[in-house]
């Protein structure tokens, strides 16, 4: 795959577009491509389910003043490279974010995942203990039904792309009026969806084998809430910072917490599932000081 073929259409400013190659002899591997922007010490930007590096855009140039930015395209999605028979659970996925970390040789790093990316950023620093300084997990999606619970929509079209034999064609029916209102499922304040971010999801969509990737994704859902198994090995200190109106119910938090007794938490008032978007500041403010410990 060319690094032209894996440059996005939404241009997120001061930010350049890099690629790590698959590493020999590692079957499945894919090309991984990712986002770099500021300098400083290390932040890793993990995107949730069905979206891109693309999804932080709003708060990459808040932080790249004090950030080495690196938001990842997970493997299969945005613009790294779908590769044939690959996996796509949640250790797949880990060992994408492990990939990048390590073959960047980044050390102290920040990671900030929302979604799946919260649940990658955590199993990940219990990995990579040596090489992650600090977790903040906004909105772990490691609960059974997730965006099915946002809308009678959403609960459709996902249960149409689990259904055997008609999975596949209902991953296909994707369209930008559909991923709109799946996504705006997502968000208390609907205008932090723009039309420029829809468009780019819509374009990603339509590459050959996404359809694929998706309804891989949301067969392996199931692994991610497995990893929380994993919760309780992270030593770095950790965030969880929820929506107030996110998809996850109280005893779906009071659960994580439980997994993890030291982490601070903080709510978001008003906010859903994708606060990235919609409020960026609050992560930026939590980005703005050393590590909690």
């Amino acid at each position: 795959m060319s690094r032209r073929g894996m440059r996005s259409g939404l241009r997120v400013p001061g930010t350049t577009n890099h690629v790590l190659k698959p590493r020999q002899g590692h079957v499945g591997e894919g090309v991984l491509r990712y986002l770099q922007a500021g300098s400083g010490a290390p932040l890793v930007l993990l995107h949730t389910l069905r979206t891109q590096a693309e999804h932080f855009q709003r708060l990459i140039p808040t932080v790249a003043d004090r950030y080495a930015v690196y938001a990842l395209d997970l493997p299969g999605m945005g613009y790294s490279e779908i590769v044939s028979g690959a996996s796509y659970d949640e250790p797949a996925m880990r060992e994408g974010v492990k990939r990048l970390i390590t073959e960047l040789d980044l050390r102290d790093v920040t990671l900030v995942g929302e979604s799946i990316g919260a649940v990658l950023a955590l199993t990940a620093a219990a990995d990579l203990p040596e090489h992650v300084g600090r977790v903040i997990a906004v909105n772990p999606y490691d609960f059974t039904d997730g965006i099915a619970r946002s809308s009678p929509l959403a609960r459709f079209v996902v249960g149409g792309v689990l259904t055997p034999g008609v999975g596949r064609l209902f991953a296909r029916m994707e369209s930008k009026s559909l991923m709109r209102n799946i996504m705006a499922g997502g968000l208390a304040d609907k205008s932090a969806l723009t039309s420029d971010y829809v468009d780019e999801l819509a374009k990603v969509g339509n590459r050959a084998g996404y359809a694929t990737v998706s309804r891989a994704l949301f067969r392996n859902l199931p692994t991610f809430i497995a990893a929380r198994a994993l919760y309780p090995q992270v030593t770095s200190p950790v965030h969880l910072v929820y929506g107030e109106r996110d998809w996850s119910r109280p005893s779906d938090r009071e659960a994580n917490r439980q997994l993890l007794p030291a982490a601070r938490h903080t709510e978001v008032p008003g906010a859903a599932h994708f606060i990235s978007l919609e409020r960026p500041d609050i992560l930026a403010d939590l980005l703005q000081g050393p590590p909690e410990t």
